[in-house]
């Protein structure tokens, strides 16, 4: 079969069945008493399962839908029927075997050939599914060229040891890994967001914000309700840029599943971002509080690391005029770099200039060194930088970590929030 034919038929079996015909065929005969003590028997000696792998049921679901579209049914069939025996509550697995059980009995009239009343009761859940299917396929078709990160992530420090992007229009999670010679994807995830989209603006919008994030803690699974599944990352939403902008609400987490859920419809949160337990549970075990960036965006663009550090040379030279002027005392220059809007939680510029003068006295003339510097940029209506660094004193060990948040106004960069963040 030609490759063209071949993804026709594979997006045809994600799209066919319903929910009412898909629980008619995989509804069990009741066993008599001996099997159903036999098989009681027999799991009293099957050994625990192993541990799911991030992953690896949606792996197994498009190795499914490509045997089906190479026209190998039979095979198809047996690995879907193993795929819900170890994930039942996965639906869209649910699904596709409830397809390639139909296709068996009769020939397919149309995509979703069912009686038109069953197709009508449950529209709703056969839309959400298909539009989970074709992501998910939209995301493992189109991935990202090789050698390519996130144009976001101009410069990691070491001690952002791992970061995340998401990228809304593939409904898609990437995980990296912060090594020695740059960023390196871990995986990437199937993700739910908000039921009004992107772009939150307001508390209860039903909207996940876009931007640059911070993962801020990471709650014990064991004080959440069922419904948030293996645990929950809370983000910095929102951040200083949201609050200039006066962007409101908050609670915005990296969350899981409810037991009930393997994962859930592609727009169905109240603007949280929803993995899969399993996917959740190897970022938890992954990532750091504080430490770790979450880049949100509607689409993601993949470029080459050289090219974002030669984008960057204009914010860098910048960022050297403040090193230079925090470290001389020049508090004119100094002064001249922030915005006349500035603010640090509740602080005006006045107030800002002033503490300035203080830490400068309190330097003695001593040099300022900037340790772990990191900057990301954030571009929609707006250039912004985002900006974390360990301020250390020439003669000290440490020193304050701070975080600048940079707009380009024509073609001077200032900074418009600035804080200590530990």
């Amino acid at each position: 079969m030609q490759r063209a034919a071949a993804v026709s038929l594979v997006i045809a079996f994600s799209l066919l069945g319903s929910a009412a015909a898909r629980a008619d065929s995989l509804t069990p005969k009741k066993p008599s008493p001996r099997v159903a003590a036999e098989k009681r028997k027999a799991s009293q000696r099957t050994p625990a399962r192993p541990e799911v792998k991030d992953g690896e049921a949606e792996a197994r679901l498009i190795e499914i839908y490509k045997l089906a579209g190479q026209a190998k049914g039979r095979e198809a069939l047996a690995k879907a029927e193993r795929l819900v025996q170890d994930h039942p509550n996965f639906q869209l697995a649910q699904l596709v075997y409830g397809d390639l059980l139909t296709a068996r009995s009769r020939p397919l009239r149309a995509l979703g050939d069912v009686p038109d009343g069953a197709a009508k009761a449950g529209a709703g859940m056969l839309g959400e599914l298909r539009q989970e299917s074709l992501l998910r396929l939209k995301a493992l078709r189109e991935r990202p060229p090789a050698g390519t990160i996130p144009s976001q992530f101009l410069a990691l420090s070491p001690r952002n040891k791992h970061a995340m992007a998401i990228d809304a229009s593939r409904a898609r999670l990437y995980l990296f890994e912060n090594t020695s010679s740059g960023l390196k994807l871990l995986g990437d995830y199937y993700i739910s967001l908000g039921k009004s989209g992107i772009e939150k603006n307001a508390e209860g919008d039903l909207r996940t914000p876009l931007g640059i994030y911070f993962v801020t803690s990471n709650l014990d699974p064991k004080s959440l309700k069922d419904f948030y599944g293996s645990g929950a990352l809370p983000i910095n939403y929102p951040n200083p840029l949201d609050v200039k902008r006066g962007k409101t609400g908050s609670g915005i987490w990296l969350h899981g599943t409810p037991p009930a859920q393997f994962s859930r419809a592609p727009l169905a949160t109240d603007g949280c971002v929803v993995l899969a337990n399993p996917d959740l549970e190897r970022i938890i075990r992954t990532v750091e509080v504080r430490s770790t960036p979450v880049v949100i965006a509607q689409s993601l663009q993949w470029v080459a690391p050289h090219s974002v550090k030669a984008d960057s040379k204009s914010f860098e030279d910048a960022l050297h005029n403040w090193h230079k002027a925090k470290s001389g005392g020049d508090l004119s220059t100094l002064s001249s770099l922030y915005t006349s809007d500035f603010n640090s939680y509740g602080k005006t510029l006045a107030d800002w200039t002033a503490l300035q003068r203080t830490e400068v006295e309190k330097m003695r003339g001593r040099s300022v060194q900037l340790k772990d510097l990191s900057y990301l940029r954030w571009t929609d209506s707006a250039d912004t930088m985002v900006v974390t660094f360990g301020e250390v004193p020439s003669g000290s060990l440490t020193g304050p970590t701070r975080r600048q948040y940079w707009v380009r106004q024509g073609s001077q960069w200032k900074i418009f929030f600035e804080g200590v963040i530990g």
